[in-house]
């Protein structure tokens, strides 16, 4: 049986969406901050591109995550119809267990994407000491059946 690739494999729930992250990062470890991007269609499927941003500060930065908010809805609109999900994974070298600095970036990206436009789209997870973990969950109802 040939196994079909991560693109063309839908996302149906929180738990797909961990392992999908866990299939992208692998047990990597990581040296250094950053935060990875990629995006899902109404239909559970993985747009072809996972963009990394490095060096990612230990404080976030307001400038960056606004930049965040205007290229996901350009992503969502250019690319899927208007309604899509953005599913984050902050990645950082250390222990997987999740600090007071992830919290931070957690509210921080709260407090830019829990708008109108993009409440409910997105998710983040942790990758740290080769493991991946959610920090922030889909609310319920974004993932169909």
């Amino acid at each position: 049986m040939k196994t079909p690739p991560l693109a063309d494999a839908p996302v149906r729930s929180a738990d797909d969406l961990t392992g999908r992250w866990h299939a992208v990062l692998g047990s990597a470890e990581f040296d250094r901050r950053s935060l990875w991007l990629t995006w899902f269609g109404a239909d559970g499927r993985q747009l072809p591109v996972v963009v990394p941003v490095e060096d990612l500060p230990l404080v976030p930065d307001p400038v960056l995550l606004v930049g965040l908010r205007e290229v996901h809805g350009s992503v969502v609109g250019d690319q899927l119809g208007g309604a899509g999900h953005l599913a984050l994974a902050l990645c950082r070298p250390g222990e997987p267990a999740i600090t007071a600095a992830d919290d931070d970036w957690a509210e921080a990206l709260r407090s830019v994407l829990d708008d109108d436009r993009v409440a409910g789209t997105w998710t983040l997870h942790l990758a740290a000491g080769g493991s991946v973990l959610p920090l922030v969950a889909a609310p319920s109802g974004v993932w169909t059946g």
